[in-house]
């Protein structure tokens, strides 16, 4: 089976068709840099890099763009709090997001654009729009005319106009000609950044700017959008609609990622229930947080709970276990082996991560088997079959990054000095030793080494 994604637009899963054969073209709505990055801001992240890192494996050539909101109205309000220029604080908390996208393993974006970077971008996608009827200014604020794209505005969101709420993202709405009119450019206030432009100074509209990124960066018309459900209405809606009124085809798939919540209520830091990745992270390992966000279907619902969180956890590390055993055994993985067609089936089903870690965990299952059998051609296959799979999905914790933030190199030394010990300790046992042989394995406890007898001999790693 190809590959089939859901397209919140039709609301099917529809088979995927990149526009152009073996080349895919993804936008992805990124963060809005007002505070530091809590897991739900990252969910988003990860779900999209483990369906780039897909695309990759079947092949394609993956042009993945991912913005960054740098200057909105939250981050206008942090600033005039903190006394400190705007730019201040959009610097500081997209490196703190680009720190938290690479510690939970994300490939870096092939390009990654500054909205306020693209203004000459957006005022020229304002004059197309303007020159074609569907935008129109009024004072120093340029408004889209919603009325004028009736007949397609509302299908992202399956909404009818007379439905819809009031855009409420100005407080000029007396100059609007319907409530609903959302702007494309917002006139100059005091104390206030602002650019030049032929209606007067200002700054643009939260939707315009990933409209005129998008088409810099993918062309006209592109593959896929992404983002989470709750960017559906009004984002994703009125970048349609700007869009496709200035005469551009736009995204030809729209996917979307469920929300993480706490409590059951949408995490925000008004609730009181961010978790921000700096503190998450002394909790548990980066590998073991991103398997815990990867383990749900992307477009699920997770509620986040630190219960379900030390569940992941471990169950990773019995997926870590039987790769680092068998690693022993094995030198040599075949990076080019074939994975199992059930994991196939399942990533090509609108990637199906909670049936494609079922199959990981099968295979570690049947390896653990092979393991204690001292069949090293299974263990071999095996090994080859799982850490190809959890390549998949970022999981493989002998690959980049994780190898380096596992220090092998210091892994080498450690293990020459454990051999030591454990020589030392065999010995003791040989001459049945046995109060010498325990002291050994405790003081490498206390150390944080757990010893393990094995039919295969003696083995060691660090304690969780």
């Amino acid at each position: 089976m190809s590959l089939h994604l859901y397209d919140t637009s039709t609301r099917t899963v529809r088979e995927f068709v990149p526009i152009n054969p073996g080349r895919v073209s993804i936008y992805l709505c990124g963060a809005t840099v007002q505070a530091p990055p809590h897991i739900g801001h990252i969910r988003c992240g990860v779900a999209f890099d483990v369906l780039r890192r897909w695309l990759m494996r079947l092949g394609y050539d993956v042009t993945f763009c991912r913005n960054v909101t740098d200057l909105d109205d939250k981050i206008i309000k942090v600033a005039a709090e903190e006394g400190v220029p705007w730019f201040v604080v959009a610097e500081r908390n997209q490196r703190l997001f680009t720190w938290a996208y690479d510690q939970l393993g994300c490939l870096p974006p092939t390009v990654e654009p500054r909205a306020m970077g693209h203004i000459p971008e957006m005022i020229e996608l304002i004059k197309r729009l303007l020159d074609k009827g569907h935008a129109y200014v009024a004072g120093n604020d340029v408004y889209f005319d919603v009325r004028s794209f009736a007949d397609r505005y509302g299908r992202l969101s399956n909404q009818r106009l007379e439905h819809m709420r009031p855009a409420g993202d100005t407080e000029n709405e007396s100059l609007k000609r319907d409530p609903r009119d959302f702007a494309l450019w917002k006139g100059a206030k005091p104390g206030e950044p602002s650019w030049p432009t032929p209606w007067g100074r200002g700054r643009p509209g939260w939707h315009l700017e990933c409209s005129a990124m998008a088409t810099k960066y993918l062309g006209e018309t592109f593959d896929i959008h992404g983002g989470g459900v709750d960017l559906i209405f009004p984002h994703h809606e009125n970048e349609i609609a700007q869009s496709q009124a200035a005469g551009d085809g736009f995204a030809r798939y729209w996917v979307h990622n469920g929300l993480l919540k706490v409590g059951g209520e949408k995490m925000s830091k008004s609730l009181g229930n961010s978790l921000l990745i700096s503190e998450i992270l002394r909790k548990v390992r980066p590998i073991e947080l991103r398997y815990y966000l990867v383990a749900a279907h992307y477009r699920s619902e997770l509620d986040y709970s630190e219960e379900a969180l030390k569940e992941a956890a471990a169950a990773f590390r019995r997926i870590e276990g039987f790769v680092n055993r068998a690693a022993e055994m094995i030198h040599d993985v075949d990076a080019a082996a074939p994975l199992p067609q059930p994991f196939v089936d399942a990533m090509n089903d609108d990637l199906n991560v909670p049936q494609a870690l079922a199959v990981v965990h099968e295979v570690v299952r049947e390896g653990n088997i092979a393991i204690s059998q001292v069949n090293k051609e299974q263990v071999a296959r095996l090994l080859a079959e799982t850490q190809n799979m959890l390549d998949v999905l970022g999981l493989d914790p002998r690959a980049e990054p994780w190898r380096s933030r596992n220090g092998s190199a210091m892994r080498e030394v450690v293990d020459a000095l454990v051999s030591i010990a454990l020589e030392q300790r065999q010995a003791a046992r040989a001459r049945k030793d046995y109060a010498t042989a325990d002291a050994i394995r405790d003081r490498l406890a206390a150390a944080g080494i757990v010893v393990e007898d094995t039919p295969q001999g003696t083995r060691w790693e660090l304690a969780r």
